[in-house]
């Protein structure tokens, strides 16, 4: 996920989309440790779009305080 198709999210579809990436990333790590994970990049994958999405929500945040 871009971070320009993030940015076009509205704060409650961005909230909803860290708490699915979470429960998707907890799936992936279950089947990464029982050996059923076929591609072990969607782990960092997952990772690093929270990563965006938390940072832009913060960034919205920050401007909202100004």
């Amino acid at each position: 996920m871009k971070a320009d198709e993030i940015r076009e999210l509205s704060l409650e579809e961005m909230d909803r989309k860290v708490v699915d990436l979470k429960q998707e990333l907890f799936h992936f790590r279950f089947q990464h440790a029982s050996g059923q994970l076929e591609n072990s990049r969607k782990l960092k994958e997952t990772r690093r779009d929270i990563a965006r999405l938390k940072t832009i929500i913060r960034e919205n945040q920050l401007k909202k305080e100004e």
